[in-house]
């Protein structure tokens, strides 16, 4: 399963494209080897990215909730915002225009690692965003309890 950690900035062309930082595409790897899948946050005006895998576990995790619920819809629209994008020869993909008006993004974007997924931000928002997300985890004193490691036998954590 993909793997994404760092920060990268990269340049937007005229075009609306940029190129995924070197070590997101080798983290994606086999598991989506033409491109990815960004959709929007709800929080932030920020895209998150991710593989098929991943977009498969988003998609049945919308299925097990009760069909026609207000929850299940609102969370649907995740799905409906999503688009599929493409690498082109260069390792660059084509931010939609409702991806980039959505998040403020213009000239450069900013990659953030996300463990299994990635986001997109306007690099300036984001930095305002991530101090104030590193003060509420120290002032809460937020701890994290690390899962055991995988029991091959088991194939459970």
């Amino acid at each position: 399963m993909a793997l994404f950690v760092g920060r990268y900035v990269n340049r937007i062309d005229k075009k609306g494209r940029v190129s995924v930082p070197k070590p997101f595409r080798d983290a994606l790897g086999s598991q989506s080897p033409g491109g990815l899948y960004v959709y929007p946050l709800f929080k932030f005006n920020a895209f998150e990215a991710c593989d098929e895998d991943f977009m498969g576990r988003l998609s049945d995790s919308l299925e097990d909730l009760p069909m026609f619920s207000d929850e299940q819809d609102d969370l649907s629209v995740i799905l409906e915002s999503a688009h599929r994008l493409s690498f082109d020869p260069e390792g660059r993909v084509a931010l939609p225009k409702d991806v980039l008006k959505t998040t403020g993004i213009t000239g450069q974007a900013l990659f953030v690692g996300r463990g299994r997924r990635f986001q997109i931000w306007q690099p300036k928002t984001y930095e305002a965003n991530r101090g104030k997300a590193f003060e509420r985890a120290r002032v809460r004193g937020a701890t994290l309890q690390l899962r055991r490691p995988q029991d091959p036998d088991k194939g459970e954590a």
